[in-house]
């Protein structure tokens, strides 16, 4: 790399001259991105890939982007319309994921008909994918046969290697009562996977027998070897008055699990609570409750 003002050869990637000490600038015609700095309070530490691996990098805070560097031969993968900004010498690639079956699947879980690989022909490229909702992104480096169950929609994008399948809960009682918590996706390694959840995260270790009971909207991810079933809430005044339905999830280790702060479900419905309601009249048009509006 050599310097602009004196003409001194330097080694790729530096900031300043050794030889002058003047900044350095990026050749003419550079196709990808500066290379990722971690010097920032708010970034995590870099993964730094080797041997075929994507290298990453997680910024922000409650609003997180997860930025990949990608070299020839790297693949990462996301439902179609995932991606958020990209160098210019990343390629892409839609289609089915797998066939029918697997776009069907898809759609039951939650994500896009279609995915789209991510590659680099030559050089080094830059791709980054950011959160549709506060929250934070999660990264699993997911060993040959290992897997996690996560909520639907909550997948990010991933390595190609990675495998993700929609699983089923087989209980009738999940099955007919577990909302949110009845339809999840199946993660299998080995590879990195990136997963979005809403809200903060808080990870429980659960040892063999040990229980929770969970809200299934605030149940984002869970190792594949704890059990989880649906519960119904016991007392009659606790059903009636207590406000959280009939029904939870019981997760009960061995195993982690991992929890969100805040569903998008249940803000919805907070935000719909305050929404003013349109009233049909005899009249042509609407009559809104002005009331509601100003909130009172």
């Amino acid at each position: 790399m050599r310097c602009n003002e004196c003409g001194a050869e330097n080694a790729p990637g530096s900031k300043f001259c050794t030889a002058c000490g003047a900044a350095m600038e990026a050749p003419t015609g550079a196709t990808g991105l500066a290379p990722l700095d971690t010097d920032v309070e708010h970034a995590r530490r870099e993964y730094e890939g080797a041997g075929g691996r994507i290298s990453y990098r997680i910024d922000g805070t409650t609003l997180q982007v997860v930025t990949i560097e990608l070299e020839a031969g790297e693949v990462i993968y996301s439902e179609s319309g995932g991606m958020s900004w990209m160098s210019a010498n990343v390629e892409m690639k839609t289609h089915s994921g797998g066939g029918i079956g697997k776009m069907l699947k898809r759609a039951v879980s939650g994500e896009a008909l279609f995915v789209t690989d991510f590659y680099v022909n030559q050089g080094r490229g830059t791709i980054a994918f950011a959160c549709e909702f506060p929250g934070k992104i999660i990264p699993f480096d997911l060993k040959q046969g290992e897997s996690i169950i996560v909520q639907k929609d909550a997948f990010m994008c991933a390595e190609k290697s990675v495998d993700m399948d929609m699983h089923f809960r087989k209980r009738l009682g999940t099955g007919f009562f577990g909302g949110e918590g009845f339809i999840m996706q199946k993660i299998s390694g080995p590879g990195l996977a990136f997963l979005e959840v809403d809200g903060e995260v808080v990870e429980y270790t659960l040892e063999p027998g040990q229980h929770l009971k969970v809200d299934t909207g605030h149940l984002a991810a869970m190792e594949s070897t704890v059990d989880f079933d649906v519960t119904m809430v016991k007392g009659f005044r606790n059903i009636l008055l207590g406000g959280e339905g009939l029904f939870l999830a019981s997760v009960r280790g061995p195993g982690k699990v991992w929890l969100q702060t805040m569903p998008m479900s249940k803000l919805a419905q907070k935000i719909a609570h305050f929404m003013p309601q349109a009233k049909s009249t005899g009249a042509k048009g609407v009559n809104i409750d002005v009331g509601n509006l100003l909130g009172g």
